[in-house]
């Protein structure tokens, strides 16, 4: 039998897997929202989608709503969120690889406002080659081009 079982392929070793999920907040405008990362973290100063680490027995919506209620403000429920994709991503120069459920989300209470000091821009899709994207958030935008 022939096929990709012929081609040498080098899998790097196994790296750590985290589970994090990402919210697409779009307003009524379809704008989308984006924040930088804050001073300290890994990627300072880089754009990416809302969202964050999974606790223990969490699920990625429930992560979802704590993380936009801590990050940003805003109150939503877990079924405001439709299922987008996800992103496998291995980041070797953190020592990790994530798996990112996204979701997109049109309905929530209040007005985002950076609250770990993270800058908030609301942006056109046909405008994100103008933002600095952290490396994980790089596979989902042109699929959020062509879909919103």
């Amino acid at each position: 039998m022939s096929g990709c079982f012929e081609i040498d392929v080098t899998i790097p070793p196994p790296l750590p897997l985290v589970l994090v999920a990402a919210v697409v907040l779009i307003d009524p405008d379809g704008r989308v929202l984006i924040g930088s990362r804050p001073a300290g973290k890994a990627y300072a100063g880089w754009w990416e989608f809302p969202g964050g680490k999974l606790e223990p027995n969490e699920t990625p919506e429930q992560a979802l709503a704590r993380e936009l209620h801590e990050e940003l403000g805003i109150i939503t429920k877990p079924s405001c969120f439709l299922p987008f994709t996800f992103v496998s991503y291995r980041y070797g120069d953190l020592g990790l690889h994530i798996l990112m459920p996204v979701f997109l989300c049109r309905m929530w209470e209040g007005t985002p406002q950076g609250k770990e000091g993270q800058e908030l821009k609301w942006v056109r899709p046909a405008n994100f080659h103008d933002y600095k994207f952290v490396p994980g958030s790089v596979p989902l935008l042109p699929q959020l081009q062509e879909r919103l």
